[in-house]
C-alpha cells in the first residue's frame, strides 16, 4: 500500500477535478442519509448483486441500512469499509471529536462480505463519508464532505463538529466521473493480496432509465419520510418548551397571588385598628393598643414588601453575582457580640465555636454575613427567655459546617418541608405573633445554592431547632466558578 498515496486522496477532490464536475449542495445529514437509504431501497428491489466502497459514520443508523443491503443480496455482494486508524497523538488544528466521527466501527478483519480498508489518521479522508455503488447494471456514488472553517479570533483552522453543519453533497450516476474515482481508490489502497476488482470493469455510462425513475421516487419517498420524523421531533421540542412556558406562568401566576395575599393582611388589620380607633367611647389603654397594632402592621408590611423586592433582585442579579472566599472567623464572632445585648435582655445563654485554622468557604460575594444575621436572628427570636443558642462551625471533607442549634419552640415535622418555601412562617405558637415576611429563608437557600453550599433543619416541637449551613472549601471550586473558568 502506499502510504503517501492513501494520505493525499480525497475522493471529493477527484469528483471536483474532473470535466464539468457535478455541482456539490450544501444539505444536512439527514438528507444525506436519506439519499444512501434510497440507493439501498433500489438495490434490494432490483436485487442488483453489486460492490460497494463506503466510508459512512459509525452509528448504527448507518450500519443497519448496509447490512439491510447484504442480508438481502446474499454472498453475491462485496462491501469495501474505509476505516480511519485511531490517531495517538491529536493532529494539530484537528478536533479529535471529529475524527470519532468518521472512524468505521465494522468488523476489523476481512470477511466473505466486508472487507476493510485502513486509511491512516491524517488522510484527507477523514472528513469525507461516501456510498460508491459498482455493478454491471448500475453506478452511482454519493458523496458528503464536511469543509474545513476558521474559527474567530485564530489563525488557525479547526474543525467545526457540530454534526448539524451543512455538508457539501454530491450524487452522480455519471459513469466518467465514478470510473476516476474508482481507479484512483484502487491504485493508492488496494490490499495488495486481494483483487479488488477484475482489471476488464468499467463503469457503466448512462443507467437504464426505469432504474433512474424508480431511484428518483424511492429518494423522494425518504426524503418525505425524514421530513415527518423532523417535524415530528420539533413538534414535540414545541409542545415540551410551551408546556414548561405554561408552568412558569402557573407559578408566577401563583407566586403574585401569594404576594397579594400577604400584603392584604397588614392591611386588613390596619383598617380594623383604625376603624376601632373611631369608637367615641375608646379609652387610653385601648387606643395605646391599638395605636401600637397599627405600628406593628406597618413593620409587617414594610417587611414584606422589603422581602419581597430582595427576593426579586436576587433571582434577577443571582447569575451575574461573584462568589468571594470568606473566613468564618472573620465574620460569626462579630455578628454574635451584636447580638449579645439581645441575648442577655432575653436572658438567652448565646455561645460560638469557630476555629481560626478552619479554610475559608466559597459565598456570593457580600453575602456571608446576611446568612449568619438572619440565621441567628431566627434562632433567638424563636427562643423563649432562659433558652440558649449555639452557633459552631467545623471542617466536613470539601466543606465546612455551620451550625445554629437553639432550645426554642421548635418546629413540627409536617412544617419542616415547607419552611424554605416562599412567604410561609412557622404556625405553632398561635397566641404569639412573630413577625417576618416568611422569605428570609428563601433568599438564604437561593444564596447557598448558588455557591454551591446547601442548609438543611432538624428540629422538634418544645426542644428546639439546629439549622446546619454547608460551605464549599478552597479546594471544591463550585460549579458557578467552574463555569466561569471555562468560558
Amino acid at each position: 500500500m502506499n502510504v503517501s498515496l492513501v494520505k493525499d486522496l480525497s475522493v471529493y477532490q477527484l469528483v471536483m477535478g474532473v470535466q464539468a464536475p457535478p455541482k456539490p449542495l450544501s444539505l444536512s445529514p439527514a438528507t444525506l442519509l436519506s439519499l444512501v437509504r434510497a440507493q439501498i431501497d433500489l438495490l434490494i428491489e432490483q436485487q442488483i448483486a453489486a460492490t460497494l466502497w463506503v466510508k459512512l459514520p459509525p452509528d448504527k443508523i448507518w450500519q443497519s441500512e448496509l447490512a439491510r443491503y447484504q442480508s438481502s443480496v446474499g454472498a453475491s455482494s462485496l462491501i469495501y469499509t474505509c476505516q480511519i486508524e485511531e490517531s495517538r497523538k491529536g493532529e494539530a488544528g484537528e478536533d479529535k471529536g471529529e475524527e470519532r466521527l468518521n472512524i468505521s466501527s465494522f468488523p476489523s478483519s476481512p470477511s466473505s462480505d466486508y472487507v476493510p480498508v485502513h486509511l491512516p489518521p491524517d488522510s484527507q479522508m477523514r472528513r469525507e463519508n461516501f456510498l460508491m455503488v459498482l455493478s454491471p447494471q448500475f453506478c452511482s456514488l454519493i458523496l458528503a464532505h464536511r469543509p474545513l472553517k476558521k474559527r474567530k479570533n485564530q489563525t488557525s483552522e479547526k474543525v467545526n463538529t457540530n454534526q448539524n453543519q451543512p455538508l457539501l453533497i454530491i450524487t452522480t450516476v455519471e459513469g466518467r466521473v465514478i470510473q476516476q474515482v474508482l481507479n484512483s481508490i484502487q491504485q493508492a489502497i488496494a490490499p495488495e493480496s486481494s483483487s479488488i476488482l477484475p482489471a476488464s470493469f468499467i463503469c457503466p455510462t448512462v443507467p437504464q432509465g426505469a432504474l433512474m425513475n424508480q431511484l428518483l421516487a424511492k429518494q423522494l419517498l425518504r426524503q418525505d419520510e425524514i421530513n415527518r420524523q423532523i417535524i415530528t421531533v420539533r413538534t414535540n421540542k414545541l409542545e415540551q418548551q410551551n408546556q414548561e412556558l405554561h408552568t412558569k406562568e402557573q407559578l408566577k401566576d401563583e407566586y403574585l397571588k401569594n404576594v397579594c395575599q400577604e400584603l392584604r393582611i397588614p392591611l386588613t388589620h390596619m383598617k380594623t385598628a383604625l376603624s376601632l380607633l373611631n369608637s367615641p367611647n375608646l379609652k387610653p389603654p385601648q387606643r395605646q393598643r391599638y395605636l401600637q397594632m397599627l405600628n406593628t402592621q406597618c413593620d409587617q408590611q414594610n417587611s414584606l414588601i422589603s422581602g419581597f423586592l430582595e427576593l426579586v433582585q436576587l433571582e434577577q442579579n443571582l447569575e451575574g453575582t461573584t462568589l468571594e472566599l470568606v473566613r468564618l472567623s472573620d465574620i460569626v464572632p462579630g455578628v454574635v457580640s451584636t447580638y449579645q445585648p439581645v441575648a442577655e435582655e432575653k436572658g438567652i445563654m448565646l455561645a460560638y465555636t469557630v476555629p481560626t485554622e478552619l479554610p475559608s468557604v466559597w459565598c456570593v460575594s457580600g453575602k456571608l454575613r446576611q446568612i449568619v444575621i438572619n440565621l441567628l436572628h431566627n434562632s433567638l427570636k424563636f427562643t423563649p427567655n432562659g433558652g440558649q443558642v449555639w452557633v459552631r462551625a467545623r471542617s466536613q471533607g470539601d466543606y465546612v459546617q455551620l451550625e445554629f442549634r437553639d432550645t426554642g419552640i421548635g418546629i413540627a415535622e409536617n412544617e419542616i418541608p415547607k419552611i424554605f418555601d416562599r412567604f410561609y412562617r412557622v404556625r405553632t405558637a398561635a397566641t404569639e405573633d412573630y413577625g417576618g415576611a416568611g422569605l428570609g429563608l428563601t433568599i438564604i437557600q437561593q444564596l447557598l445554592l448558588h455557591c454551591g453550599g446547601s442548609i438543611s433543619v432538624k428540629s422538634k416541637l418544645s426542644e428546639g431547632s439546629t439549622f446546619t449551613v454547608q460551605l464549599a472549601t478552597v479546594s471544591n471550586i463550585p460549579t458557578a466558578i467552574a463555569t466561569e473558568n471555562e468560558l
